[in-house]
């Protein structure tokens, strides 16, 4: 429709042409997304960019439940904090419901693949805590248009796949010939309507750093609303003026690859030297549609235990979970991602983050109540000490969000 531009589209990375004129069964594109919120330093949440390809970290929000429950259950006295345990429970009705119709019990599985990726764990435990299978590409066949898991008892037909791999790797036949992690012929099953990709294919071109741009536009046009929560201002290196604005205030802005993730390739102009700032502009010069530019938000901190067991200041950000079956659900919870070294603000894992238990309490109805999908959240903040005194308060913060 011309929000945006589709040369940008067709030249992002991601852009998976095999998936041309697919409908996915059921029409859903995104299953499970989870976006990056911060709040800045007045206070105000804004949305730092989406993830809805493959998007991580599940798993440590239902094991730090449970770690916290079991080592401070003292905590949880005084609060009425929501549970995130049903979230396997959300993401298997989720994978049944895309399943192709033909099948009152449609076989779910998670791909994974193998143990060597940096996310091998969460695709166990989810695999684990929804009582399905967890696959590599040797345990699917694709014969006559439709997918199968190879069983002790035989061949059985997949109706649903959760996939945690790229779309390069999933279909020698259509992307990398070179792939080991695929299955050929799965593309054929897909286009085929016989068997669900979860996420669908080709859905990275929608959380690409250089789209993120153009979210609230495209929130204008689909809904006809504006969006309620901001986006960290930012600028296209593609275009050369506010790329020249950008480079006059590289030491002000922090700079991102369109097409990475976990926080790779970021440079933090604020704490850049010289010579770093200088090789910065460089590369932004030579291959200006690889970038883009934001300002520099600071994040807001949590109280966190360093090394000498003594509480100071992080920065965090968080990552709540939505799921689309047959509706949308909103986890009561989220990743709570924190950046253990002082000072610093990249919270990702793979950059040595780390994460933290996050409550939503329980809404006593007040302010409407709760429409059944966990859509408003009483965020609070328990007792935590005066991290200048080491005193804990009593104060209880509550904001609605």
């Amino acid at each position: 429709e011309g929000i945006v531009p589709w040369q940008l589209v067709v030249t992002r990375p991601a852009f998976a042409r095999a998936a041309h004129g697919i409908r996915p069964p059921g029409g859903v594109w995104c299953h499970v997304s989870g976006c990056d919120l911060v709040r800045d330093a007045d206070g105000r949440w804004k949305v730092l960019e989406d993830n809805v390809r493959t998007p991580s970290g599940i798993s440590y929000v239902l094991e730090n439940r449970i770690a916290m429950s079991r080592l401070l259950p003292e905590l949880f006295a005084g609060y009425d904090v929501r549970p995130v345990s049903h979230y396997p429970a959300l993401l298997l009705e989720a994978l049944r419901t895309a399943a192709p119709a033909g099948g009152e019990d449609p076989v779910v599985v998670v791909w994974t693949p193998g143990p060597a990726n940096s996310a091998y764990f969460e695709h166990a435990f989810l695999a684990r805590q929804m009582g399905v299978e967890l696959v590599e590409a040797s345990d699917l066949v694709v014969r006559d248009g439709l997918c199968y898991m190879r069983t002790t008892r035989g061949l059985a037909r997949v109706g649903s796949i959760y996939r945690r791999i790229d779309d390069d790797f999933m279909d020698p036949l259509e992307f990398r010939p070179d792939s080991l992690l695929g299955v050929p012929g799965l593309m054929r099953a897909y286009r085929a309507g016989t068997v669900a990709i979860v996420n669908a294919v080709g859905t990275g071109v929608a959380d690409d750093k250089a789209i993120y741009h153009y979210v609230p536009e495209m929130i204008r046009y689909y809904l006809a609303e504006e969006p309620i929560l901001a986006n960290v201002t930012t600028y296209l290196m593609a275009d050369a003026e506010q790329r020249r604005y950008v480079l006059d205030r590289l030491e002000e802005m922090v700079v991102k690859p369109t097409s990475e993730s976990g926080g790779k390739g970021v440079f933090i102009g604020p704490s850049a030297t010289k010579e770093e700032l200088a090789r910065q502009a460089d590369v932004v010069r030579r291959e200006p549609e690889r970038w883009i530019a934001q300002e520099l938000v600071q994040l807001s901190t949590c109280p966190t235990a360093s090394p000498d067991g003594s509480l100071a200041p992080r920065h965090v950000d968080l990552r709540p979970f939505a799921v689309f079956g047959e509706d949308i659900h909103i986890v009561p919870g989220g990743l709570t991602r924190v950046a253990l070294r002082e000072g610093s603000m990249i919270v990702n894992s793979s950059q040595g983050g780390g994460s933290k238990d996050t409550w939503v309490l329980e809404d006593d109805g007040a302010d409407g109540g709760w429409d059944g999908h966990g859509t408003q959240a009483s965020w609070a903040r328990p007792r935590m000490p005066d991290l200048r005194t080491g005193d804990w308060t009593g104060q209880q913060q509550q904001q609605q969000q």
